[in-house]
Order: structure tokens, then sequence, then C-alpha cells
């Protein structure tokens, strides 16, 4: 048995555990570090490519073709820039000869359960996913016309949501004239919250976890006013931490994680509507009447709007709360200190050498000498609390 073990770990490529499903939200809840992940989704989308990175997975292997070639998707880019390995277009087949839990090695597009090959694909590389990108490119326009298309087909169906907030449900936390912190998780959520640690804690905004966003205010520190989100993706801890719960449903009623509260012993409101997360928790501050929105970890760049499930929804939410939202790296920017270190330390050095002098031509006890290093260290207190 040790020398099978051996001969194991000497064969090429990567290994681990094959995590296997056709719908990857339903994936993204349960896989793991060094995991092996094998989806079927066209055009892998930025928040997607996250969720993978942040898990620390091996490897992907899609059926499907990761840059189909309508947008320029940036969720490839992502995989193999974070060193994960991308093994495109095995096939439909794989399904049936893969089953979840399985131990699964990847060497040079080519799947093997033990020593036998079950799929073969394409392993892209950075350069491969960069030619794909520039070809993609091209099928923008056609991308572009359909989202439109899309955005009128929303505004029919979701008028009422959308003009006249019918279907909000009442909250009750504070949002009337309060800003509100509305934090999705995304690669660039932990950086983005550290930097407004000031602003939190000068103006107290409303701190609003939106899925993942959640956990990342927990971790950061904060503790969460109001969740809006599926419990699926949010850690107990987080659900039972006192913030208010908000579960959005299908406008069919369905309410997805309401049996994992419900076990946890927490209460919530539903949301039945269309649309992303973060686009309904939008509409709930603003139906609310929030003072001014901050999101952190939230992007809407073109190709993120052509990201799978986004595009129109996203597109006429933020139409609808435009004169309130302000991204958090705007935020971070206005609000940083302006004061200059050279000119603090000039003052500094200023006040001192004053003092040293009064001091020199003065009778120098040791009370001077304790009030000397008293002053210093208030000194040295208020500077550094300056830039913090």
């Amino acid at each position: 048995m040790k020398l099978l073990s051996r001969q194991s770990r000497a064969l090429p490529g990567v290994t681990g555990v094959a995590r296997v499903s056709r719908r990857t939200e339903s994936l993204l809840s349960r896989v793991g570090h060094r995991d092996i992940v094998v989806i079927d989704q066209p055009d892998i989308d930025r928040s997607t490519a996250d969720a993978l990175v942040r898990a620390g997975i091996t490897a992907v292997v899609n059926a499907a073709p990761s840059i189909s070639g309508r947008y320029p998707n940036v969720g490839p880019e992502i995989l193999v820039a974070a060193g994960i390995v991308l093994v495109d277009e095995v096939g439909d087949k794989v399904f049936t000869r893969l089953k979840d839990g399985a131990k699964i090695r990847i060497d040079g597009g080519t799947i093997f359960l033990g020593e036998e090959p079950v799929a073969v694909g394409i392993e892209q590389t950075t350069e491969s996913v960069s030619d794909l990108m520039i070809e993609a490119k091209t099928g923008m326009s056609a991308q572009l016309e359909a989202f439109a298309a899309n955005a009128i087909e929303y505004m029919k169906r979701e008028r009422s949501l959308l003009l006249d907030g019918i279907g909000i449900p009442p909250v009750s936390t504070a949002l009337k004239g309060r800003q509100v912190l509305l934090v999705a998780q995304s690669a660039d959520t932990k950086a983005q919250l550290k930097s407004l640690r000031k602003y939190i804690a000068d103006d107290k905004p409303v701190l609003v976890g939106v899925d993942a966003g959640a956990d990342a205010l927990r971790a950061a520190g904060y503790k969460p006013d109001l969740i809006i989100g599926n419990p699926e993706h949010i850690e107990p801890e987080t659900l039972r931490s006192g913030a208010e719960v908000v579960l959005p449903a299908h406008v069919d009623g369905h309410a997805p994680g309401l049996e994992r509260l419900q076990d946890l012993g927490v209460g919530a409101v539903t949301f039945p509507a269309a649309g992303t997360t973060e686009d309904l928790a939008l509409l709930l501050v603003d139906a609310h009447e929030a003072g001014l929105i901050v999101t952190v970890g939230i992007r809407t760049g073109l190709t993120d709007l052509l990201d799978r499930g986004r595009g129109a929804s996203t597109f006429l939410v933020r139409m609808r709360v435009a004169n309130k939202i302000v991204d958090a790296s705007a935020v971070a920017a206005l609000y940083r200190a302006r004061i200059s270190w050279l000119l603090v330390l000039f003052l500094v050095l200023a006040a001192a050498a004053a003092i040293v002098a009064a001091l020199m031509i003065s009778d120098v006890t040791g009370t001077y000498g304790d009030l000397l290093r008293q002053w210093w260290d208030q000194a040295y207190a208020w500077v550094k609390g300056l830039f913090q």
C-alpha cells in the first residue's frame, strides 16, 4: 500500500476530490481547499471565479467552454491568474463517469480516475485565455443588442417593483435618512472594508451584508444590522448574530435556504422578486429611504453587466438608485485624512525645540523631566491617532 501511495504521488498533474454538479450555485456552498470542481457553465463569470478562488480549489473542469466568445467574461482570467488549473470542453459524459467525492487527477487536459482516463478537454493557459478574450470582444455588439432587449423585458415584468416599490417587504431596521454600507463578497471586499474603518467609526452607517458579504463584515470585526441573501451561503454564526434577515425568494414564493434558517431558529421576512441579491438589497434600502448607499464589493462595469444572471436587472436597479449610490473606493479617497506627515513632523519638532529651550534656561528638576516625558507621550498618541 505504501508503494502504491508513493507511485500515486509521483504521477504528473494535480489531484483532488471531485465536486460534481451541473448547477454551479449549489456547488459553491460545499467546495473546499484543494477540491477539483466539475461544472457545466459556459462563460464563467467574475463572481463565480472569485468564490472558487476564495474556496482554495485546485482545478476547474468545465463541460462547456469557459469563454464562448459571446463577450469577454473575466472569470477564466481570474482562475488562471490564481494558479487554478482550468480544463474546458470535456463534454457532457463527464457527469456520468465521475461521482461526487471521487479522487481524480488532471494532467495536460486529461482527467484520470485512478489510472483510467475518463475525459479529455482543453487546458487553458494565460496565453490561450488572453487570445480567447481578444476574440470575444468582437461578440460585444451582438451581446449589447441582447442586453437592451433583456432590459426592456425586465422592465415590463418588474415595472411595479422598480417604479412603485410594490412587493418590497417592511423591515424593522431604521434606514430612513441614514447612511448605509452595503457589503457584498468579492476579491476586493476585505481591502475596501479596511480602507473604510475611519468612515465606519465616525459616521456609523447601517451595515448591510449581502450573501457572504455578511460574513465579510463579521470577519472584519463588525456586526451586520441587516442581512439579505441565501442562508446557504452565510455562516451560522453570522445568521445568529442578531441581525435582521431578509430572504430573497422566487416569484412563485419558494425561498431557498428557508429550512436552514428554521433549523437555526432565526426569523426572516421574504422578498419575492427577480434579479440578483445585490439588486434586491439596493431596492430594499432605497425603498426605506436610506440617505446614502455606499457599496462594497459590487462591480458594474460593462463586462460585469454582461456576466451571467446580472445584466438587465442590475442596470435598471442602478438607474433607480443612482442619486444615492457611491462606490466604496470613492468614499475612501474622499475620507482619507489630508494631513501631510512633513507638516505634522515640523510642528512637533518646533514645539519640542521650544520646550527644550525653555527648560535649558530654567531650573530643570525631576518634575520638569517627568512633564517632558508625559508631554511627548501625549503628542505621539495624538499624531498616531490622526492616521488611524
